[in-house]
């Protein structure tokens, strides 16, 4: 049989047969088509008519020749590649493929790769692909291997999914055990960042509840901080040198390119050597579109931020805002049930403090009336009789202050706001603490001027907000002075209590306010108080309009504050000059006096030694002197009674003493019963 002459054997209509027909072999290794092999026309008959991606490669530099469903492999480079020897066409990858090809024709074996990484440079820049391939020997007339059969198919897209396809179910895992928003982006970072191929850095930033300000809550392959990882972004203010997070649409995602020009330094690419070129940012959308925070994914320097790319991100970003909203979930039950733990606890606290209140003057009331209805004159006098006025005093600004705190709690509390000289007022109700704090030793001093504008108080409120700090800072304060000031800021009356006592840790400044709440181990003149008094301070301001606030340093002193508007616009007009339908709580001043006085050192006379005889000695430790002194006087007839205030002072007495009996109470400053009882 005569041989085809000529490019009448390329009888194919398609364009890679047209492409064939006129392109000039002779400019090619190969030469002129007409001088072809028969085995090298049979071979590239099969790969031009077959619907599968194949090339051939032939002759010593192995020209390349494909098909048209080879040709978007080599992207960008077809046509150009078409006749080119390998070593030109795939210079970027022929380190991989020469010895692939020069194996097979040493061998004459064929060889197979599933999912090779090859870094092909196909469409201006290096880029990430992956091949199922084999390589086969095509033998010449001779019998020996003149060329390589190569059927294809690019396994790049699948490879590639199926790897962020993982990604994200390990997002999912990792992510699943967070407890708070910031936990799930700091996990969703790390897992995020743990392939590198596909997110090289990424930042995640939550929003602020203002809405003003994102800051930084998970990265991975930056350092925080960096110009490309700030702690915080303005979502009001633009700046062109941070991520620009304030123009991110509300759906899809945001390119960002030329990220060194942008930042000044080269981002990394993850698992290639080429820094990042572009990063995607998309947000983080909870239910009903509520705007949660930002994603920023950096791109691959060896794959183009395409659409698939672009799902990956937003499909991460979808997935980390249903775990931001668990968390979100977790942290707040958690903080409902700490707050509901808190609120137990205080009332716990609260009720135990109130149990001892009212405990210590009952005691102090019926143990006299008893010893006087035992007696023959069936009378209350002298000592015993004061004592049990004290008490009934105490009793009674107890149970009204509760009262208080109860109609403020029931929204039943009544105010009835008259016009008043505050100047004057504060100032008596000053003086009348003077001789309790001047008894202790401490400077009390007035600042009182006449106000400019007009105020209005209920007074009966004004006078508990004033009793409750002056005796809050004689209780804390062992020396030193303590400050009356009143002063206008503004449109706005200041009354200031400062004291030099003992201070509130940092910590504690906050919880000050909090109903039932008691700063522990503060020292303070007595342990006893309900630790409401603050709180209904607190309370009453806000009835006027007005807050409170504190400011102190531990060992140094506090200052506490109320600030009221002047007039009355901000008062409800009913409650101006207003009458009271509820029983009144009123507590006379000398209720507050006198316990106060009761605090001091001296408030009833020490028990001295006996020297009737060995007698048994008797420790008696009590913050509340009419408890001492009624203990004394019980057990002074048989004992040697040892009076002290505080359990530290018990401690010194026991040291010196060497009682045979501590009789003590269970709430004390320094160190209470307990802790007395375990040294």
């Amino acid at each position: 049989m005569s041989q085809t002459t000529g490019a009448d054997w390329l009888t194919g209509s398609g364009a890679m047969e047209a492409l064939f027909r006129a392109t000039d072999w002779r400019q090619t290794p190969l030469g002129a088509i007409e001088a072809w092999p028969q085995s090298l026309r049979s071979a590239l008959s099969i790969c031009l008519g077959t619907r599968f991606p194949i090339a051939l490669y032939w002759g010593p530099q192995f020209v390349l020749l494909y098909n048209a469903m080879y040709s978007p492999i080599p992207g960008n480079k077809h046509p150009w590649a078409l006749g080119r020897p390998a070593e030109e066409a795939w210079s970027e990858i022929w380190s991989t493929l020469d010895p692939m090809f020069h194996g097979v024709v040493t061998t004459g074996e064929a060889v197979y790769f599933e999912d090779s990484l090859l870094v092909m440079d196909r469409h201006g820049y290096l880029e990430e692909c992956y091949f199922n391939f084999t390589i086969s020997p095509i033998r010449g007339e001779s019998g020996q291997v003149e060329g390589l059969f190569n059927a294809v198919i690019e396994t790049t897209y699948r490879f590639i999914a199926e790897r962020r396809t993982r990604l994200l179910r390990e997002l999912g895992a990792r992510t699943a055990a967070a407890r708070t928003p910031e936990e799930a982006c700091a996990l969703a970072a790390e897992a995020l960042g743990s392939v590198p191929a596909d997110v090289p850095f990424c930042a995640v930033y939550l929003i602020d509840k203002a809405g003003e300000c994102a800051h930084l809550a998970g990265v991975a392959g930056l350092h925080t901080g960096s110009a490309a990882a700030p702690a915080s972004v303005s979502l009001i203010e633009p700046n062109s040198s941070v991520w620009p997070l304030n123009t991110t649409p509300s759906s899809g995602v945001k390119q960002v390119d030329q990220l060194t020009e942008r930042f000044g330094l080269a981002l990394p690419g993850g698992a290639w050597p080429e820094p990042a070129r572009s990063a995607l940012i998309t947000r983080i959308q909870g239910p009903a579109n509520r705007e949660l925070g930002f994603l920023i994914v950096g791109v691959s320097p060896r794959r183009a931020a395409d659409d698939e790319y672009r799902l990956f991100v937003e499909r991460a970003a979808s997935q980390l805002a249903t775990v931001i909203g668990t968390a979100t979930a977790h942290e707040e039950e958690r903080r409902r049930a700490e707050a509901l733990a808190e609120v137990n606890r205080a009332k716990t606290t609260f009720f135990s403090n109130v149990s001892h209140e009212f405990r210590t003057p009952l005691t102090l009331m019926l143990g006299p009336t008893q010893d006087a209805l035992e007696s023959p004159e069936r009378a209350l006098s002298g000592e015993d009789l004061e004592a049990v006025y004290r008490n009934q005093l105490r009793l009674l600004k107890l149970v009204n202050t509760l009262l208080d705190f109860a109609r403020i709690e029931a929204g039943r509390a009544q105010a009835a706001f008259e016009l008043t000289d505050l100047a004057q007022l504060t100032g008596d109700l000053a003086s009348v603490f003077r001789s309790a704090i001047e008894k202790a030793g401490i400077e009390l001093l007035v600042d009182c001027p006449p106000l400019a504008g007009p105020v209005y108080v209920d007074r009966t409120m004004w006078e508990k907000i004033v009793f409750n700090l002056l005796s809050n800072a004689l209780k804390f304060t062992p020396t030193g002075r303590i400050v009356v000031r009143q002063v206008m800021v503004g449109d706005h009356l200041v009354l200031s209590i400062e004291d030099t006592g003992c201070g509130i840790p940092a910590a504690e400044i906050g919880n000050v306010f909090n109903r039932f709440y008691r700063i522990e181990g503060t020292a303070s003149r007595t342990y006893e108080g309900t630790g409401i008094g603050l709180s209904l301070v607190e309370e009453l301001a806000h009835l006027h309009g007005g807050v409170v606030g504190v400011e102190s340093a531990l060992g140094r002193g506090s200052t506490f504050t109320v600030s009221l508007p002047l007039g009355s616009a901000h008062l409800p007009a009913d409650r101006i000059g207003g009458e009271r339908t509820l029983i009144s709580t009123e507590i006379r001043a000398d209720a507050y006096v006198v316990e106060a006085l009761r605090w001091l050192p001296g408030a009833e006379p020490h028990a001295s030694p006996r020297d009737d005889g060995p007698l048994y000695r008797v420790l008696v430790a009590d913050d509340n002197a009419d408890m001492r002194g009624y203990l004394c006087k019980l057990l002074g007839a048989h004992f040697d009674v040892i009076p002290v205030g505080d359990g530290e002072a018990a401690w010194v007495a026991i040291l010196e003493r060497h009682p045979d009996l501590v009789v003590t109470d269970v709430m004390m400053p320094k160190l209470d019963g307990f802790g007395l009882l375990a040294r």
